[in-house]
């Protein structure tokens, strides 16, 4: 069962999710509804002297910081939170900096992305969600090999691990898996957090192992290996492969349906005059958005089955489950996860089985005939 502060934690955080989730829902609507965006399209043609490329600039910033001014309250609700549940170590300015250093690297994405959306549009205004579609799933590979020398340092401290045991077993379990790491390294995540975790970051020559300090305190060398084998099981079954094939089929639909709508929007309800009229943002990601929603689920569900075959590949890996074990009850403890969610919470919200059913299911693993391992 678990405690009563897990359940309050997590229920509090649901909620905070759902509020910012109808927050943001909510403005898209007002934006369209009421004509502001075409006002705040006209203002930022007005401010950068009728140039389109710096218009498209200065739109995306007063969106996001209109976005950020009506949710800061929720931010700053959750990070006094993870206060008041003891699981955070950060000082409120570190935080408002960690804040004001986030929206800068979100606001250089967005305006990188919209200006080569409305760039495309332009050109090729019959195929532009096509040609999009394309240049997004670049872009997702391309951040996905210079997150962990470009954005996680801007945020986190990061060093050679020194236990040169633990990272020459690391090693060799990587090399097992049949995947060659550029590094083992120790993640400073206890001067923000009291939680704990691992990863197995970066693709090609980006990929390196990262460690927890609070995991490295807490854990043995048998269940940090048990973590890490779990995270190589997603290597070894081609999960980050295969998530980039589901997700390109979903943003493939969602362009789809985007390019649709905006047509819609023109033909029936002639609010736009062109496609290029970036006016039409909000729409956009009105379409993006209510897409997420009612596929999440489904996602979610193809989550958890890549983790359940990721879990079945640490028993495989490891000499004896029971470090797996151990280090599942552990993080849920010092993470304040829920071991036992209810079956829907499960269904709509998480992208990991319940604790208490990977912690079955190793325990399941050692009543198998000897020939089934």
């Amino acid at each position: 069962m678990d405690k009563p502060e897990a359940r309050r934690y997590n229920r509090i955080r649901r909620w905070l999710g759902i509020v910012d989730f109808v927050l943001g829902l909510v403005l898209l609507l007002v934006l369209l509804l009421t004509g502001w965006n075409g006002t705040l399209r006209d203002l930022a043609y007005r401010a950068s002297a009728q140039t389109y490329v710096l218009a498209v600039v200065l739109y995306v910033g007063m969106l996001l910081v209109i976005t950020k001014l009506l949710g800061f309250s929720l931010d700053y609700y959750g990070f006094r939170l993870e206060h008041r549940f003891h699981l955070s170590n950060q000082r409120l300015t570190a935080w408002l900096w960690d804040e004001f250093k986030g929206f800068l690297v979100s606001y250089l994405l967005a305006v990188i992305v919209v200006e080569l959306l409305y760039f495309l549009i332009r050109e090729s205004p019959q195929y532009w969600w096509l040609i999009t579609w394309l240049a997004c799933l670049g872009l997702i590979v391309l951040l996905a090999q210079l997150a962990p020398v470009l954005l996680w340092p801007m945020f986190y401290k990061f060093e050679p691990l020194g236990d040169e045991d633990l990272k020459s077993r690391l090693v060799r379990l990587s090399e097992r898996a049949g995947t060659r790491v550029r590094g083992v390294y120790k993640w400073h995540l206890s001067e923000k957090s009291k939680k704990a975790n691992a990863a197995l970051t970066g693709l090609g020559h980006t990929r390196r192992i990262i460690l927890a300090d609070t995991l490295l305190e807490n854990y043995s060398a048998d269940e940090i290996e048990a973590v890490l084998a779990h995270e190589l099981g997603h290597h070894v079954h081609k999960h980050v492969f295969k998530s980039i094939l589901v997700q390109a089929g979903i943003t493939l639909a969602g362009f789809w349906a985007a390019n649709w709508v905006l047509h819609y929007a023109m033909d029936r309800w002639h609010i736009f005059e062109t496609l290029s009229d970036f006016a039409n943002l909000p729409l956009l990601v009105l379409v993006s958005t209510v897409l997420s929603f009612f596929l999440l689920p489904a996602v979610n569900a193809f989550s958890r089955h890549n983790e359940r075959e990721a879990d079945r590949y640490a028993f495989r890996s490891i000499a004896s489950v029971d470090p797996f074990i151990s280090s599942m009850n552990k993080l849920a403890e010092q993470n304040l996860a829920e071991k036992s969610p209810s079956r829907w919470v499960e269904w709509f919200f998480h992208s990991h089985p319940a604790i208490s059913r990977r912690v079955a299911a190793a325990k399941q693993w050692t009543r198998r005939p000897a020939k089934a391992n």
